[in-house]
């Protein structure tokens, strides 16, 4: 069985966007700096103004890994991307990519969020590559 992420009072709107096929991540309204991963306090003024933004979804591989192993319901291998958001630098999102042979996995590769909807009312953000029409 996979696991499904489990939303609180500060990651809710995050889950919700995506089941829109929205990637939202909190931005400070103060300095008007991305926070990613969802916490209360801007990491770089302190302000707790933060409000979910749409972001574009488009980035490129900042790392990855191809995982192996069998666990969480997930079918292996797969590839596991942390995606630099061309909003702004340093601005990180981990995800599975979808739709790109293992061996072509590359760091700097262009790729944009797809939407997988796995039921239960969860849809989870996944990464493509820029132009794929597949998810």
């Amino acid at each position: 069985m996979r696991v499904l992420p489990e939303p609180d009072a500060t990651t809710e709107f995050y889950w919700q966007a995506s089941r829109r096929h929205e990637l939202a991540i909190l931005r400070c309204r103060a300095c008007r700096f991305f926070v990613h991963y969802p916490r209360e306090e801007c990491p770089k003024c302190s302000s707790r103004e933060l409000a979910p933004e749409r972001v574009s979804g488009r980035g490129t591989v900042y790392s990855f890994t191809i995982a192996h192993h069998a666990g969480a319901g997930i079918a292996t291998p797969f590839a596991l991307v942390l995606v630099e958001l061309e909003e702004q630098p340093g601005l990180r999102v981990l995800a599975n990519l979808l739709g790109c042979p293992l061996d072509q996995v590359k760091v700097g590769m262009a790729v944009e969020v797809t939407f997988e909807d796995v039921g239960d009312g969860v849809t989870l953000p996944q990464f493509r590559p820029t132009g794929s029409s597949s998810a």
